[in-house]
Order: C-alpha cells, then sequence, then structure tokens
C-alpha cells in the first residue's frame, strides 16, 4: 500500500506526457510500493489510428510497444529495491483484429507481460473516452443508449473469457459521458454487466477502482456506486488504479478513494504479486490481499486523512 495496476507515459502514449521513467520516480516520491506499468497494445488497422498519431502506422505502433516492453524491464530491476514494478499491457477491442493480435503479442512475448488489464475504449469501431462528440457518434452507430451498453458489455464480456485479465479495466467507461445514467434503467445492458462480474469474480480477477474518472468530472471513481454494490455484494475483489497518464497524475485523486470505498462497505484492498505457479490467464502473478486494515495505512495519513 498504496498501489497503482494501470499507467501510461508520454514516451510510449501520444496523449499522455513524461516519460516511463519520471513516472516510476514519481510512484516511489509517493511512497507506492507496487506500481503497474501497462501501455495499450498496438492498434492494427490505420483507421484506428488517433488524430495526436497522424503520420504514424500501425507498424510504428508496434515498434513503440516493442520499446516500452525494453524500457520497463530495465526499470523493473534497476528500481527493484524502492518499489515493485509490474509490467502489464491494457487490451484494445475494436475489431476482430486486435483479439488475435493480442493473442499473437501475448505469444510472443511469453514472459515479459506480468498480467493484462483488461478494457474496451470502442464501441461498433468508434471510440467511446476520445471526446463527447465521438462518444455520440457510437451512440448514434449503435441506434440507442441501450444498444451502445449492450454492445460495450459483449466486447468487454470477448475479452475476459478469452484472455481472463487479471485487472478489469475501468468497468463502466460506457458511461464516460453520462456519469448519472444508472443501468438498472437499462435491463438488458445491466443483465451482460452483472454477467461479466459473476464471470471475473469466478475465475479470480481484480476489478480496478480507477481515479481517472474524477479528473473526467465524475464524483466518483469507475466504477459508478450501481457497478461497485454488486461487486462487493458478490464477494469481488477490488484493486487501486491511478490510469496515470505521466508523472503529473500519479495517485492524483487517491484522497478520495477511502471515503467512496468506506461508504461501500469495502473491507479489503487486493494488489498482484509474482507467482510460481501460472494464473487462469497463463501468467506468473495472483492476487495478495492487503495486510491489515487498509483504511489506516500511513498513505492516507500523508494525505491528510
Amino acid at each position: 500500500m498504496p498501489h497503482s495496476h494501470h499507467s501510461h507515459s508520454g514516451q510510449f502514449c501520444k496523449h499522455a506526457v513524461g516519460t516511463l521513467e519520471e513516472v516510476v520516480n514519481e510512484a516511489i516520491r509517493q511512497h507506492f510500493t507496487v506500481y503497474g506499468l501497462t501501455e495499450h497494445v498496438p492498434r492494427y488497422r490505420q483507421q484506428d489510428l488517433y488524430p495526436e498519431e497522424a503520420g504514424l502506422t500501425p507498424n510504428d505502433l508496434s515498434t513503440q510497444f516493442n520499446a516500452f516492453l525494453d524500457e520497463a524491464h530495465r526499470l523493473k530491476p534497476l528500481f527493484g529495491s524502492q518499489i515493485r514494478l509490474l509490467v502489464g499491457l491494457e487490451t484494445e477491442h475494436i475489431s476482430p483484429v486486435d483479439l488475435d493480435a493480442i493473442a499473437h503479442l501475448l505469444q510472443q512475448h511469453s514472459g515479459r507481460i506480468d498480467y493484462i488489464v483488461g478494457s474496451v475504449h470502442h464501441v461498433l469501431e468508434t471510440p467511446i473516452d476520445f471526446d463527447e462528440a465521438t462518444y455520440h457518434e457510437a451512440e448514434l452507430k449503435a441506434g440507442s443508449v441501450s444498444a451502445l451498453l449492450v454492445a460495450y458489455f459483449e466486447a468487454q464480456y470477448e475479452i475476459l473469457d478469452r484472455f481472463r485479465p487479471e485487472v478489469i479495466g475501468h468497468f463502466d467507461l460506457c458511461r464516460l459521458y453520462t456519469p448519472s445514467l444508472r443501468f438498472s434503467d437499462f435491463p438488458e445492458a445491466f443483465e451482460l454487466a452483472k454477467r461479466n462480474i459473476l464471470f471475473a469474480i469466478e475465475y479470480g480477477a481484480l476489478f480496478e477502482v480507477n481515479a481517472a474518472a474524477l479528473r473526467k468530472g465524475w464524483e466518483t471513481p469507475y466504477p459508478g456506486p450501481d457497478i461497485l454494490e454488486f461487486i462487493v455484494a458478490h464477494g469481488g475483489r477490488l484493486a487501486l488504479s491511478d490510469d496515470s497518464h505521466g508523472p503529473h497524475a500519479v495517485g492524483l485523486n487517491y484522497g478520495r478513494l477511502p471515503d467512496y470505498l468506506h461508504r461501500a462497505g469495502v473491507q479489503d484492498l487486493w494488489t498482484l504479486a509474482p507467482s510460481d505457479a501460472p494464473n487462469p490467464g497463463g501468467r506468473m502473478v495472483i492476487p495478495v490481499k492487503l495486510d491489515g486494515d487498509w483504511k489506516k495505512h500511513a498513505f492516507w495519513t500523508q494525505l491528510g486523512l
């Protein structure tokens, strides 16, 4: 404690800032004990690149991801006496091409990827977290809010079923621009969300409490209260993530997490640790419950809590 399982750097992500080493140094400065380095997997079609990637090609993104793995594994032993660094990746699911490519990437880099953050950022091949206008394009393409939510949770399930990600990334990103949306008003989508949660619990995933929602205008982190309530009620295990996009966002808004988790009745927090045996996804990490009462850890004292 503290820990984060999801982060990015400007060195390997064009909408982030700073170098990977600067991110790590900031995590050390804030006395993080576990920090996950999880750049996005490459995107494999030219039409899936973002505006800030103008002039790049899918091959460039693949080269960039390989460079990320090299740098992350350089930093891991360099700072090993000060912090446990985990090297992971964050998934994409834009089209079936991505799933097959992720499978190949995992095989290609077997032993170099500690864990997966299973995330979805697109619905019907349209970004839902780039900006609000593009989100509404996805909604229009889906035909309704309900259809967008259904498509999102179906794509999320494909990621869970195929790769068994150790961490479920920003579970309800599909309501980024509609944070007051309640899934109970969309029964078909809510049933799929609950299916995904129960499936992830069954194979042993951690659900991230992702502080990035707070810097994006939410009053809570991801997941929102209705999803968090269902996870807690069914014994789901929670881990913290800052989803930082540069050193400035390491641990950002962590001070707002304890009250939210306390009100939800969260008794335990979890992190990932190396394992001698493969987990359900075939990787060598396992969830470990934090010792003691997480709410009394000295980290919160340094935040004035």
